[in-house]
């Protein structure tokens, strides 16, 4: 019970000024940088969003049947919906959300990305990014995070030098990270 107050409380108290805190317009920037270039090597998409906490609308189900961990993979598929990571040409979109109060980290990719890497393999990479942001080195992280995704697409949709994209490609998604 302590431990469902205390975890309520931590996401009632952040918001998204904690968000845009942890990375300041100058990482953002830097961020921003980097996805777009990621995105001229390979077709696919990254987004990425950092979320302070989770809505009060997630953290009324959390009980014994929903655990904090479930809810935020839950969060991270709603947002993948909302932010139209989904609706790629390629199917190639990955979602990187990252939720501060749990310094937690899950990776969604849709159906062309998934066919290549397992799960498991998904689930590794969040390992490795952990520390990380354990230690609130977001910039680290979310460089580690974007660096990994990143090579999961060259392995998988690599463009080549002459290429600016597939034909008709345009960016589809925004490079900047939401801050929310």
């Amino acid at each position: 019970m302590l431990n469902k107050l205390t975890t309520l409380i931590r996401h009632l108290w952040l918001d998204a000024s904690d968000a845009r805190r942890a990375i300041p317009p100058d990482m953002l920037q830097r961020v921003t940088r980097r996805v777009a270039a990621s995105e001229r090597r390979h077709s696919g998409e990254i987004r990425i969003c950092v979320e302070a906490s989770l809505p009060a609308s997630y953290l009324w189900r959390l009980s014994r049947q929903q655990s904090l961990r479930s809810l935020t993979r839950q969060r991270a598929l709603a947002l993948f919906g909302k932010l139209r990571v989904w609706d790629t040409e390629y199917n190639n979109g990955v979602l990187i959300y990252v939720l501060l109060a749990e310094h937690a980290i899950e990776i969604v990719a849709d159906r062309g990305v998934a066919r290549h890497v397992s799960p498991a393999q998904w689930k590794a990479m969040v390992a490795r990014m952990a520390g990380a942001f354990r230690e609130k080195r977001y910039e680290e992280g979310l460089t580690q995070a974007l660096e990994e995704t990143s090579a999961v697409l060259m392995a998988h949709f690599a463009l080549d030098a002459s290429q600016n994209g597939p034909p008709g490609q345009q960016n589809e998604l925004p490079d900047a990270p939401l801050l929310q």
